[in-house]
Parts: structure tokens; C-alpha cells; sequence
């Protein structure tokens, strides 16, 4: 077991990358967004270099060497569809009653939260009949998840009245974090980063990222195989900080 354990973390090795920056880390735009969000200081990226080839069939060894090589019991690890590279996965919202034709979302009545919206709703409640106005294979989709993640911020999120900040910010983000190539033949674009949505286990349970499962408490691997770079992508759900 021991020798398993060595191979693990023998496979990979990481350099941090800390002349990488994120753009959504730095737009004083996108900071203001965060802070209303209440993610801003709880939401981070971080790059790496990697110095062997990356595939799919190896995600889950690579998510174990990555996090924590050190006496951890197990990883979960989940592949995530990560294939868009444009924002058309959002037009249904926009015809079909959760917003206004200005771009405002309309109020709903909630027997809990006071001031709740449909867009919310579509987010979150299964039982909405909106719920799959965006089908369910689009809402596995990284941009997907980026999205609700944004709309659902942290504990104490000042919710927008309109869409747009949501859906700018998802972009910002979504362009930062993946890679993407364009064939020289048909000069189609697609994406060619890995997403890995990871947790991690130990003796006590689970330790990363957070000791309690929260939606909104996320670790995500994002790799891109031909520069072999790995972008850890992390949120903890709590209170935000309060200036940019």
C-alpha cells in the first residue's frame, strides 16, 4: 500500500505559477461584483505547471497528487462537460418568463427567503417548471455552474435586479479559467481544457474544500493538456470582504 502510495505521488510534480494572473481577479468592475456578491477574499485561482502528459483516464490520481499527498483517505472526483464557447446556453432564460424584456428578473413569492426571485427559483428549486428551461445536459456544463455559482454568491449576497452583471461575469471568468483552440481546417473553436470538480476525505471526514457540504463551497481542477497547466478554481461559502 505504502509503495501505491509513493507511485501516486511520484506522478506528477507542480511548480506554482505566480506570474499568472486572472483578469476577474484584478477589473475593478468585477471586484465590485464580488463584494456585492459577498465571494470577494473567498474566491481564488491559482496556477500550476505539471511536467507529465494529462488525460482524462488519469484525472482522479492527478486530483490526488494535486490537492494533498499526505495521509488522505480518498478523493472524490467528478469530470465536468465542459465543451461551450459561446453564451447561446443562456438564451432560453430570456424567453420564457424569468425575465423582463428589459433584462430585469421578476420577483416571486418564497415561503423562506423574503425577497426571491425566478431566476433563483430556476436555479435552484427541481420542482419549478423553468427548471429545465435550460435542459439538463447544458446545466452540467461548466458555464453552467460558473453561472449559477455568480448568481448565488455567498452568505451575504446582495442579489442583482437584472441579469446582465450575472451573465458578464460568468463570461469574464469563463474566459480566464478555459482554453481553447481553433482547428486550421475548418476554423471551428472548441475547448480543450479538463474540468475536475474535486473533495477531499480524511480519517474525520470530509476537509476540503470545507468540513460541511455547501453548494457553494467548490474546489474545481481546470487543466489544460498541451501547456500543462492546472488552474486550481475554489470558492468558500461565508461572508465576503467588504472593500475592494
Amino acid at each position: 500500500m505504502a509503495r501505491e502510495e509513493d507511485a501516486f505521488e511520484q506522478t506528477f510534480s507542480f511548480i506554482p505559477l505566480h506570474t499568472k494572473t486572472f483578469t476577474f481577479l484584478q477589473d475593478k468592475d468585477t471586484l465590485a461584483r464580488l463584494m456585492k456578491w459577498s465571494m470577494l477574499g473567498r474566491i481564488s485561482a491559482q496556477s500550476y505547471s505539471f511536467d507529465h502528459s494529462f488525460s482524462s483516464y488519469n484525472s482522479g490520481k492527478f486530483a490526488l497528487v494535486r490537492l494533498f499527498m499526505l495521509l488522505m483517505v480518498s478523493v472524490s472526483v467528478e469530470p465536468v462537460p465542459c465543451t461551450k464557447v459561446s453564451m447561446e446556453l443562456f438564451d432560453p432564460i430570456y424567453s420564457c418568463g424569468i425575465l423582463r424584456p428589459t433584462g430585469h428578473v421578476v420577483k416571486c413569492f418564497h415561503d423562506v427567503y423574503p425577497d426571491y426571485d425566478e431566476l433563483r427559483q430556476m436555479l435552484q428549486d427541481e420542482d419549478s417548471e423553468r427548471y429545465y428551461v435550460v435542459g439538463r445536459e447544458e446545466r452540467g456544463e461548466f458555464l453552467f455552474r460558473l453561472f449559477k455559482h455568480l448568481c448565488l454568491g455567498g452568505e451575504l449576497c446582495q442579489y442583482e435586479d437584472s441579469i446582465d452583471p450575472y451573465i458578464s461575469t460568468t463570461k469574464h471568468v469563463y474566459k480566464d479559467l478555459i482554453s481553447v483552440q481553433k482547428d486550421p481546417e475548418t476554423k471551428k473553436i472548441s475547448v480543450v481544457s479538463t474540468v475536475i470538480k474535486v473533495c477531499v476525505f480524511d480519517k474525520s471526514g470530509r476537509c476540503y474544500p470545507g468540513t460541511r457540504e455547501e453548494e457553494q463551497t467548490f474546489a474545481y481542477l481546470i487543466v489544460d493538456p498541451y501547456k500543462r497547466h492546472v488552474t486550481l478554481f475554489c470558492h468558500f461559502y461565508g461572508v465576503g470582504e467588504f472593500t475592494v
